[in-house]
């Protein structure tokens, strides 16, 4: 047949199939020319073509790398490597590489042929199937097949020691327990004179610290003196054409050993003390001004930041990352900053000197520096510097960019309310943040203000002129409108009358008028946002009340809401408008200054929402509010009293209240407000006394009511109790489906321990005692251990229980978790089961920490307490 004639017969050169692929227009026209050709190479594997099975198999390749399928011909690939020939090995074991994987059956069969061409006098066969084994090797071939690898380690050719130790690193990898056949072929290597073995005999020492502890003792003993050799050849070795880049001899043999030295430096004193003189000789040696020599820089910082160094060492390597900051490359800058994050775990006061240098790069032009060095920044403050520290970042807020205004603004708060201990100092900060970025302060911190601004009596006077005096300069800013005018409202009297003034403060003269003027602005302004335009509302009925002349003009502004599109501003307007125009007996009295919020009961409730919701059951309804604290450890805060949110326009946490509907008292508020308060529900509950009605009248938005059942659990915090009644049949248990427990075991029964909870990260041990007498009490002993090399700082353990069990949390010992459980933190439950021979303990526990400043939650349930509990 005439080959030109028949483009498509399994004699066409790879280039011609290529060609007419290529000069496809459409893929219906590719797929055309790849079944055709399919088609020839189906026909001449089932005529067992020798001639061209090589070229065959290379176009099945190609057409293979285009994402057709090849499966039909993974039989030749072994027909292939089961050829005497070079050539046709090549190709077979190319194909072997690329058509399979370790998951393929096929892959058994080809195991002798790999074991005969290991054996080969030919080193070339040899690099041939060294390099397939290293690519697909499957955990059953790594056992069958590493007697030979070791073997090769041992050749003289350097080529096929440095394809054997890369071949080995595969085996290590699927077979972890074959690791101590290389451990003395491993060391022998690193006293080899070419690089190449090298390298690939320091990554195979490093994978085999991974995967046995006692291979990592064995290569501690053994190979320390020899990588600190390497290492200082390599570093005063002259120029050499073959390994140098950028002036620098093969820095990729420098960053291997490095890391290598710092998996055996780890926890290990003896091993880091050997390595500190060649470390602090490569850090002081290596130039900076190229990219080779800046990235063994950085893994020489890595190296002495992760073993055991001296604290000069440490101090050297966190100036190298602070020459990285000032470095042009964008790069540089960035690893430098992440290193630092990790640096501030180990010495904080070196950190501390590059603080300006850390700062400038807060205004860097590139958006991830930013963010990262403010990260940094923030790691940085502390009781000494944080004055300094948020002046700067300040200043910067006013000329940052918008797209950064967002995350400095959270920045500075966050750094505000953690280390103000001056109530003025953070009143002041908190003005400026909302003068010049009030758009983006998010909602619970302008709470957090409010209530600060309650408590704070000596300063409502001069937090009422601070804010009019911003509010006329910068009333762009949504949140500094919304603190402004609840403050107007609350303390109006203040800011006319110069009341409670500061020393510092200089007097201003601002009319009855002029306070009512702001309000009406920031009503007209923010005419879109009902949160805005429902606290203006509020505060000129107040005004109303606080400036009697100004009773008209303020009955004219809230009038023209009468008509408003949205039912809460139109409901206001209306009820406000009776209390002005014909309630003035009940005025004075229902319009006076709130009673100051509870701050402690605040936090609770701020740092409750901020966190995860623990779900104890999809299918249960939803949960109470409230019941929910979260605090650091060691801190005990008495549980929230019931409080009306004038400030959550949303507000779903108003408690329910179920008592009997009262008489007379409320009679009056009935008439002016028209709302039936009787419950429709089938409870009959009302509100009971006539402070309920006075917060559905002035809170903005109303409670939803609660349809469902009760919830039946509560996440508890240390220095808290939990305090329910006896569950009632009708009552939904979150934890329901658990059978009644066995019945009571005797007082003096010991319970065994048990691991509660344990993850990669972190293990739980619970101990129990009982007491005589007590059979419903237990005391709960836990233990917490770190099982990861980075110590766990910022510790909180919150634990959720039924509504039958009460629960205390006690402090914790600590809230430093050591790293790689060199020690542990304590802390004692003390549970008491009203339900106990009934239903037995069940617990949902909440963990949360920082690793290197990164926030972690752990989550699970306990539910292999002992039986009996």
């Amino acid at each position: 047949m005439d080959l030109s004639m028949n483009p498509f017969s399994s004699g066409t050169r790879l280039r011609d199939m290529i060609r007419a692929i290529r000069a496809s227009k459409t893929a219906a026209e590719e797929r055309a020319v790849v079944r055709r050709e399919c088609a020839a190479i189906r026909a001449a594997i089932s005529e067992n073509d020798q001639d061209y099975r090589h070229r065959n198999m290379a176009k099945l390749m190609f057409i293979h790398m285009l994402g057709y399928p090849t499966h039909f011909g993974q039989m030749e690939c072994l027909k292939l490597i089961a050829a005497a020939g070079f050539p046709e090995k090549r190709i077979g074991y190319l194909g072997l590489t690329l058509l399979l994987d370790e998951r393929q059956e096929v892959l058994m069969l080809v195991t002798n042929s790999l074991k005969q061409d290991l054996n080969h006098s030919n080193q070339f066969i040899v690099g041939l199937a060294l390099c397939a084994l290293g690519n697909i090797c499957s955990a059953e071939m790594a056992r069958d097949l590493a007697p030979e690898v070791e073997r090769l380690l041992e050749t003289r050719d350097p080529n096929t020691k440095k394809k054997a130790a890369l071949c080995s690193i595969r085996i290590v990898r699927k077979v972890p327990d074959l690791a101590e056949n290389f451990m003395g072929s491993a060391a022998s290597l690193l006293k080899e004179k070419h690089h190449g073995v090298l390298l690939s005999a320091v990554q195979l020492c490093t994978e085999l610290c991974k995967a046995s502890i006692e291979a990592l003792e064995y290569l501690r003993k053994r190979c320390v003196e020899g990588l600190v050799r390497i290492l200082r050849d390599v570093s005063n070795s002259s120029y050499a054409p073959e390994y140098d880049i950028a002036g620098i001899t093969d820095p990729f043999l420098h960053i291997q050993v490095l890391r290598l030295m710092r998996t055996l430096g780890q926890g290990d004193a003896d091993c880091s003390e050997y390595v500190n003189d060649i470390l602090a000789q490569v850090a002081t040696k290596t130039e900076s001004n190229k990219n080779a020599g800046n990235a063994i820089l950085y893994e020489c910082v890595e190296t002495i930041m992760g073993i055991e160094a001296t604290s000069g060492l440490r101090v050297l390597a966190i100036n190298i990352l602070g020459r990285f900051l000032s470095n042009r490359d964008n790069n540089i800058r960035y690893v430098a900053l992440n290193m630092l994050m990790k640096a501030m775990s180990v010495d904080t006061q070196a950190v501390q000197r590059h603080r300006s240098t850390i700062l400038e790069c807060v205004k860097d032009a590139d958006v991830s520096i930013r963010k990262r060095a403010l990260e940094l920044v923030y790691l940085l403050v502390n009781d000494t510097n944080v004055k300094p520290l948020t002046k700067e970042l300040v200043d910067y807020l006013e000329v940052s960019d918008e797209d950064f205004k967002e995350d400095l603004t959270a920045k500075i708060c966050l750094i505000v309310e953690k280390f103000s201990q001056d109530k003025l100092w953070y009143l002041d900060q908190m003005f400026k943040v909302l003068s010049l970025s009030g758009n983006f302060v998010k909602d619970d911190v302008w709470h957090a203000l409010i209530v600060l601004i309650s408590n704070a009596s000596e300063l409502q006077g001069y937090s009422v002129r601070s804010l009019y005096k911003a509010l006329q300069a910068c009333g762009a800013q949504e949140s500094l409108v919304r603190v402004s005018v609840w403050c107007i409202g609350e303390y109006g009297e203040m800011l006319v009358n110069n009341i409670s003034m500061l020393d510092v403060e200089e007097p201003i003269t601002v009319t009855e008028s002029d306070a009512v003027d702001a309000v009406e602005l920031a009503l007209k302004r923010y005419s879109v946002d009902v949160t805005t335009r429902a606290m203006c509302l509020v505060a000129l009925l107040k005004l109303s009340s606080r400036f009697p002349p100004t009773s008209e003009r303020i009955q004219e502004i809230v009038v023209q809401n009468k008509g408003n599109t949205v039912l809460e501003l139109q409901q206001r307007s209306i009820e406000f408008n009776s209390i002005i125009q014909r309630h003035q007996s009940i005025k004075s009295s229902l319009l006076e200054r709130m009673p100051v919020l509870d701050e402690a009961s605040y936090l609770v409730k701020r740092a409750t929402s901020s966190q995860v919701t623990v779900s104890l059951n999809k299918s249960a309804p939803a949960a109470t509010p409230g019941g929910s604290l979260k605090l650091p450890n060691g801190v005990a805060k008495p549980p929230p009293a019931p409080l009306a949110d004038l400030l959550d326009l949303s507000s779903d946490d108003t408690p329910a209240t179920t008592s009997a509907p009262t008489a007379a008292p409320n009679n009056f508020l009935h008439d002016l407000l028209g709302i039936d308060l009787t419950d429709s529900s089938s409870t009959g509950g009302a509100p009971s006394a006539s402070t309920d009605i006075l917060m559905d009248l002035l809170s903005i938005g109303s409670p939803p009511v609660q349809n469902g059942p009760p919830t039946t659990s509560t996440v508890i915090s240390p220095g808290q109790v939990t305090k329910h009644a006896s569950a009632t049949p009708q009552v939904f248990d979150l934890l329901d489906g658990l059978a009644p427990s066995t019945p009571l075991p005797d007082e003096q029964t010991a319970y065994p321990p048990i691991t509660a909870f344990q993850s990669a990260t972190l293990k739980i041990t619970f101990n129990f005692k009982k007491q005589p007498g007590k059979p419903q009490e237990t005391t709960m002993h836990v233990s917490f251990t770190n099982l990861m090399s980075a110590t766990l700082t910022d510790f909180m353990f919150q634990a959720a229980v039924p509504k039958f069990i009460q629960l205390r949390l006690d402090p914790a010992s600590s809230s430093t978790l050591p790293a790689s459980g060199k020690g542990s933190v304590t802390q004692s439950l003390s549970v008491t089961n009203n339900q106990h021979g009934q239903k037995p303990i069940a617990m949902r526990i909440r963990i949360s920490y920082k690793v290197n400043g990164e926030d972690r939650l752990e989550q699970g349930q306990i539910s292999n307490f002992p039986a009996g509990l």
